[in-house]
């Protein structure tokens, strides 16, 4: 699971940032990206997978200064949030097709349904020309 932490780090001067920076890529496991953020560039931003915060917290507080965790979240992808339900294809026979899962999905084969009765005949008692019958 892709995670976002954002650290406030007590780093006065840029080279102070620079070794959070560096400190925060050596220390986790997992990093995919590495931002300083905030109005006064005091905010280090980790993106990764499976990140020790605790871990990186405590590297920062030793190697560079104070550090301070604000966020912790689960990144969405866009992807997951814009995604369709599948529609399994179906390989049974149509009379033992189960019906869909998602109400969204058409079912793989249309459904028998029986055909209406044959319209009635209508027995006309007209006189006809023919005499045999």
């Amino acid at each position: 699971m892709k995670q976002k932490i954002v650290i406030k780090v007590c780093a006065p001067c840029e080279g102070c940032r620079a070794k959070a920076l560096e400190v925060a890529a050596r220390a986790a496991d997992g990093v995919i990206s590495l931002a300083i953020t905030g109005d006064d560039r005091d905010k280090l931003e980790v993106v990764g997978v499976g990140v020790d915060v605790t871990r990186l917290v405590i590297c920062l507080r030793k190697k560079v200064c104070y550090a301070e965790i604000l966020l912790v979240e689960e990144e969405k992808k866009e992807e997951e949030e814009k995604k369709e339900p599948e529609c399994k294809p179906c390989y049974w026979p149509p009379y033992w097709c189960p019906p869909p899962e998602d109400p969204t999905c058409k079912p793989c084969y249309p459904r028998y349904s029986y055909a209406p009765p044959p319209p009635a005949v209508v027995v006309c008692d007209e006189p006809s020309a023919c005499s045999i019958m």
